[in-house]
C-alpha cells in the first residue's frame, strides 16, 4: 500500500540512477538508539566481505528457496547456523558451523567489538547487540539469487517501508588496485534484476510450513483410503504483485473447509460428522508473476458424492491480529442440503484474495477446472 508521502519522496529518488546520495536526514552515526533496518544495511556495507561470505549468503538464500520459502537468510541463522536456509533440518543446521572458515558472523562480531557499536546503540556491549540482532526478526533477502554470477559484489539496501518501490543502497566495488569502495546509489527492482542486491528486511514467512516441506517429509501427504476421491489444487497463477519488492515474495495461505468422507443417509447420522479445515502455504516469488506454478496440493482426501459446497479462503500474508471468517460447508442427505458452521482464521492485515464457497457441481464439471479468483487463477481436479 503506497502512501502519498512515500510517493513524493521516492519520485525525487528517481531523478538519478547512479551516485545517489543519502538524504540529509540520515544520521552520520547509524547506530544511535536502536537496531534499525538502515543501520544493519550500513554495517554490512562496511564489512570486509569476500567471496566466502558472498557464497554463504547465496547458499542460505538457495536453501530457503528450495524449502519453499523466499530467497532469505535470517539474521538468527547468520549467528547460529551459517549458510542454512529457513526450513533446513536439524542435521543440516548442526553441521553448519563447520562449513565456512570465516562465516559472516565472524566479520560482524569483529566489527562490533572493534567499533564498540553496541554501546553506541545504547543497548550495551557487542554481545548484547548481537543478541538483539538475532531476536530482531531481520533477515537478508536476496532477490533473483538464481541469476548471481558467483563473483559480483552486492548493493546492500533496506526496506524503507510505506510500500515504497525504490531506495538508496550501498554499492560495494573493487578497484583495479584491489581497493574496496562503497558508493551510495539508487536501487529499485529493475536494478535487482540486473545485478545482485541484498535487502535487509523483516521476515514474514518462517513461522509457516510451506507445502514444499510437507511433500519432503517422510510421511508426505495423507493417504487416501479405498476408492475415495481426492480434491486437488493443481496449479496457481499470481496476476499481480501483492507487496513492495523490498518485502519480497507473496505468501499465499489457503484454507479449505468441508466434511471429509461424508456418507450419512439419515438426518440422525449428521451428528456423527464434523467439518475439518485444510491449511497450507505456498510462496510465489516475484519472478513467477503471471506464470502457471504447479502446486498439486490435497485439499480434501475423501470427497464423496454427498458433498455439496466447501468453504474456500485465499489470503496473502501481511500479519496482524488473528480474526476469522464465519462460513459454512454443506452436504446433501436425500436431496436436502445441510450446513456445517466453520470459522476460518486469518490475520486482519492480510490481503483477502478470495473467499466464498466452491460447489461440487463446479468441481465436477471437467477433469480439471480453472477459474479466476480475484487477482489469481487457480485450477482444481478430483482424482
Amino acid at each position: 500500500m503506497k502512501k502519498c508521502l512515500a510517493l513524493f519522496i521516492f519520485a525525487i529518488l528517481a531523478l538519478s540512477c547512479s551516485d545517489y546520495a543519502e538524504p540529509d536526514n540520515v544520521p552520520a552515526e547509524p547506530y544511535k538508539t536502536e537496531i534499525s533496518l538502515q543501520s544493519v544495511a550500513k554495517m554490512l556495507s562496511e564489512l570486509p566481505l569476500g567471496k566466502e561470505q558472498l557464497n554463504e549468503v547465496h547458499d542460505a538464500a538457495v536453501a530457503s528457496s528450495s524449502n519453499g520459502y523466499d530467497e532469505e537468510y535470517l539474521m538468527k541463522d547468520v549467528f547460529e547456523a551459517p549458510g542454512c536456509g529457513v526450513g533446513d533440518d536439524a542435521k543440516t543446521r548442526a553441521a553448519a558451523t563447520k562449513s565456512y572458515s570465516c562465516p559472516l558472523r565472524d566479520l560482524i562480531t569483529e566489527y562490533l567489538q572493534n567499533s564498540q557499536i553496541g554501546s553506541k546503540a545504547g543497548i550495551g556491549n557487542a554481545e548484547d547487540y548481537i543478541k538483539a540482532l538475532t531476536e530482531s526478526g531481520y533477515q537478508l533477502y536476496f532477490p533473483y539469487s538464481d541469476q548471481w554470477d558467483g563473483k559480483s559484489f552486492p548493493i546492500i539496501t533496506f526496506d524503507p517501508g510505506y510500500g515504497a518501490e525504490s531506495n538508496y543502497g550501498y554499492e560495494i566495488k573493487l578497484t583495479e588496485d584491489g581497493l574496496r569502495v562503497v558508493d551510495s546509489v539508487y536501487v529499485d527492482e529493475n536494478v535487482a534484476m540486473k545485478r545482485p542486491v541484498w535487502v535487509v528486511n523483516t521476515n514474514d514467512d518462517s513461522a509457516f510450513t510451506p507445502l514444499d516441506l510437507y511433500a519432503k517429509s517422510s510421511s508426505g501427504y495423507p493417504e487416501t483410503k479405498g476408492a475415495a476421491r481426492k480434491l486437488m489444487l493443481t496449479s496457481f497463477k499470481m496476476l499481480r504483485q501483492y507487496d513492495s519488492w523490498f518485502g519480497g515474495a507473496s505468501e499465499f495461505i489457503f484454507k479449505c473447509g468441508g466434511v471429509e468422507g461424508f456418507k450419512a443417509s439419515t438426518e440422525a447420522e449428521l451428528k456423527l460428522y464434523s467439518p475439518s479445515v485444510t491449511d497450507f502455504m505456498i510462496v510465489i516469488k516475484r519472478r513467477d508473476k503471471g506464470k502457471n506454478v504447479p502446486v498439486n496440493a490435497i485439499m480434501m482426501t475423501d470427497f464423496t458424492n454427498q458433498m455439496d459446497k466447501i468453504a474456500f479462503l485465499v489470503t496473502e500474508d501481511d500479519g496482524g491480529t488473528v480474526t476469522s471468517w464465519k462460513c459454512a460447508a454443506t452436504v446433501k442427505v436425500e436431496s436436502k442440503s445441510y450446513g456445517f458452521d466453520l470459522d476460518l482464521p486469518y490475520r486482519d492485515k492480510d490481503d483477502i484474495v478470495w473467499r466464498g464457497q466452491l460447489t461440487a457441481d463446479y468441481l465436477r464439471e471437467e477433469d480439471v477446472v480453472s477459474g479466476r479468483f480475484g487477482d489469481v487463477e487457480i485450477s482444481f481436479a478430483l482424482e
